[in-house]
């Protein structure tokens, strides 16, 4: 996708804050100096066989883009690709319900939609919300020497595709389940609070993806503790049974040259790597503010970690295998 936005001409306006020319999870149109909107889409291909839980976790991942600007969502529409032919209409009214509990919990609104006939069902959200320009998360915000907060595990696309082929465990899938539900709301409230600058959302390019490109735009170098970064319980044992999405692996090699492994192992890099749906956030906070932005982040129940540092750079990520 980036070689071919590459080759299109970039649409520029003095209110557009953020576009695509830096990757970020949504674009940024200014209003006045005090508010903006910012706008995303998302939509996914079924992660788990109950509609009403699927519904929920498209919604969730698609306003994780929203809450990854700094940004609160104020309505969407729905996004349906459905074959009627094989599907029953009541699965979609399943979906969208999912949907509406979702938006219900996170204050915003949907209203209406658009629906295609699609041999592969696909659904996900169009999103508006609102932003102060002075609280916007980027790309290109972090800085040298913040400290790398995640806040939630890895291992999303290993359990998901494991589901796919019943290779998965009880554990594993509440687990993911339980992961891809939660909302990143208050971690990007927290990372608010704490002086973040600079913030992506963990989702289909992984956090080697994310991070890489967040990396370039931000004019830093990055050094990845790997013991210290949360996986989902069961997901390493069942990324090392060959468990890895296709979209992991080439989230790997789309990352490769900049990427230094060390000596950390394989499977550990390839969790690295892994294509999650509605993953957590990944911020930068000064050193000072660490100890309080962990301690609301648990206190929020996210399963948040520091996991790294950033240091003056070109874009470089380099891994350790080494515990603190």
């Amino acid at each position: 996708l980036e070689q071919v936005l590459h080759r299109l001409k970039p649409q520029k306006s003095k209110n557009l804050i953020v576009g695509s020319s830096t990757g970020d999870d949504a674009a940024v149109w200014q209003l006045d100096e005090d508010r903006a909107l910012g706008m995303t889409a998302d939509f996914i291909t079924p992660v788990i066989d109950d509609a009403l839980t699927w519904g929920k976790v498209a919604a969730t991942n698609a306003v994780s883009d929203i809450y990854a600007m700094g940004a609160k969502p104020l309505m969407a529409i729905n996004l349906v690709g459905w074959n009627s032919e094989e599907l029953p209409t009541e699965l979609l009214s399943e979906v969208l319900e999912g949907a509406n509990q979702v938006a219900e919990e996170a204050g915003f609104v949907i209203a209406g939609g658009h629906t295609v006939e699609d041999p592969e069902p696909k659904f996900g959200l169009a999103i508006v919300g609102e932003v102060d320009p002075k609280n916007l998360l980027r790309n290109s915000g972090f800085r040298e020497n913040d400290l790398l907060i995640l806040t939630k595990k890895l291992g999303v696309g290993v359990i998901t595709t494991a589901i796919k082929k019943q290779e998965s465990t009880e554990e594993a899938t509440d687990a993911a389940i339980a992961s891809m539900l939660k909302l990143n709301d208050q971690a990007a409230k927290i990372a608010i609070e704490s002086g973040a600058t600079g913030a992506t959302d963990i989702t289909g390019f992984g956090l080697l993806g994310h991070l890489g490109r967040a990396a370039r735009e931000s004019k830093v170098d990055v050094e990845i503790n790997v013991s210290e970064v949360p996986i989902l319980p069961g997901a390493r044992d069942l990324a090392l049974a060959g468990n890895l999405p296709g979209g992991s692996k080439r989230n790997l090699e789309w990352v490769e040259a900049q990427l230094d492994v060390g000596s950390v192992e394989d499977v550990d890099v390839n969790l690295l790597a892994d294509a999650q749906t509605s993953g957590g956030l990944l911020f930068g906070v000064e050193p000072e503010e660490v100890e309080t932005t962990l301690n609301k982040l648990i206190e929020a129940e996210h399963d948040a970690a520091v996991i790294g540092r950033m240091n003056s750079g070109s874009g470089m990520i380099r891994l350790s295998s080494q515990c603190k």
